[in-house]
């Protein structure tokens, strides 16, 4: 009961609740785009090349999570641009934007004066109790950009999410859907930082789609309960951080894994039982 009195009576408990729920419904939507479309990698690319940005940014005393989204927005642009193009395989594009991204990263980082560590690790692996009102009016505009896009869209990206080259064939305008939501993953990338931290990140936007696609294969029904299960996720990380003093974006992560494995496990167990039966010894 701590838990929510203090939520109704510190800010920073109502700024971090509002990121788990705004963040949980924006990954929940574009980690079904990512899961279905298969551009996991992709996704893992854009987490990672963002934090050059951020290390460029901190060198030049310029706000983090501005480089963080310039370089986002960049590298998901050039990522499908190589991919169309066919001038370089896309996962080459997506490996080599992955590991110069956090290169630059780790270097305009150690070369800033003063001290990183903490900087550092706060933008890897999440921070969510420093999240602002600011980061969560962000939030709340990403969120808002992402449902009305997935209303107003919702064939076109369920196409080219499931079959680019039939969504071609019905006249749908792939490459543009393709550069929209690449530049969306990117912004719920960067938005997202806070909440999670680069390192996890790429889970927030996977693993509550896999775990509704086990049950599902409906586009608009895992993109609503992947949402739910990404905000479920979130208030748990959030509250056993609270509890055990852990980082919540940990929490949460490992929460949403270990529910995963156990939904994959069931399956298996029964199947075991089932064959006992039949033919007991």
């Amino acid at each position: 009961m701590d838990f929510f009195y203090d939520i109704a009576r510190y800010a920073y408990l109502h700024n971090a609740l509002a990121a788990c729920i705004l963040s949980g419904i924006a990954c929940g939507i574009m980690g079904t785009y990512v899961v279905c479309r298969r551009t996991v990698f992709l996704a893992g690319g854009i987490t990672h090349a963002s934090f050059g940005g951020l290390g460029i940014a901190f060198y030049l005393g310029l706000n983090p999570i501005a480089g963080a989204l310039v370089f986002a927005v960049l590298s998901a642009l050039g990522i499908e641009w190589a991919g169309n193009r066919g001038r370089i395989r896309e996962d080459s594009a997506i490996g080599i934007i992955w590991s110069v991204g956090m290169a630059l990263g780790v270097l305009f980082m150690s070369l800033r004066p003063g001290y990183t560590s903490g900087d550092l690790a706060g933008y890897l692996f999440g921070s969510i109790v420093t999240v602002s009102g600011a980061d969560v009016a962000a939030l709340a505009a990403l969120t808002a950009l992402v449902v009305a896009g997935a209303a107003l869209w919702l064939r076109p990206v369920m196409y080219v999410a499931f079959d680019a080259q039939f969504a071609r064939s019905r006249g749908v305008a792939t490459g543009t859907v393709s550069y929209v939501m690449a530049v969306l993953v990117a912004l719920a990338v960067v938005f997202c930082i806070r909440s999670v931290g680069i390192v996890l990140l790429i889970s927030l936007l996977t693993v509550p789609a896999v775990i509704v696609n086990s049950f599902t294969k409906s586009f608009t029904r895992m993109a609503a309960w992947s949402s739910v299960v990404a905000v479920t996720g979130n208030i748990a990380g959030l509250y056993l951080s609270y509890v055990m003093d852990i980082p919540a974006g940990a929490a949460t992560i490992f929460l949403l894994a270990l529910t995963l494995i156990i939904i994959k496990l069931l399956p298996l167990r029964s199947r075991k039982t089932v064959a006992y039966s039949e033919n007991p010894r």
